[in-house]
């Protein structure tokens, strides 16, 4: 039983290199496809000098670059002082779309935001940002 043992892992360890040596998909188009499914206008946008405690608007456009609908799935602002509103409809291949993030400007200083958003033709979410300054 024990040679049995000590053969069979001699030709797992045998035949191990020929899988390592297996090459990687060469097919560039699949990623660029996913990559380049949704043109934003702008992933970050400075928003410069904004008054303290009036809350800020801030929208990011994209274009639906596939040949099928996609559906904004979910978005989610970083903290509980920004809001966001999105396209809820399908948007149609070649159409826009948009993401909007309310950022409530209560503490005077510097800041930098973020908005994930997760859409149907992949489930890696985009990150979008914004900063600025709160002036009192």
């Amino acid at each position: 039983m024990k040679k049995l043992t000590i053969s069979a892992l001699l030709a797992v360890f045998a035949f191990a290199p020929f899988y390592a040596n297996v090459p990687a998909s060469e097919n560039p188009g699949v990623v660029k496809t996913v990559a380049d499914a949704i043109k934003w206008k702008s992933e970050s946008i400075n928003v410069g000098n904004i008054p303290q405690g009036k809350p800020k608007l801030i929208r990011f456009e994209f274009t639906n670059t596939t040949s099928k609908p996609i559906i904004i799935e979910n978005v989610a602002p970083s903290c509980g002082c920004t809001t966001a509103d999105y396209t809820k409809e399908p948007i149609a291949p070649g159409k826009k779309g948009f993401v909007e993030a309310s950022y409530n400007a209560a503490a005077a200083g510097p800041f930098m935001k973020t908005v994930t958003v997760t859409t149907s033709d992949s489930k890696t979410p985009k990150t979008l940002s914004f900063k600025g300054v709160v002036v009192s």
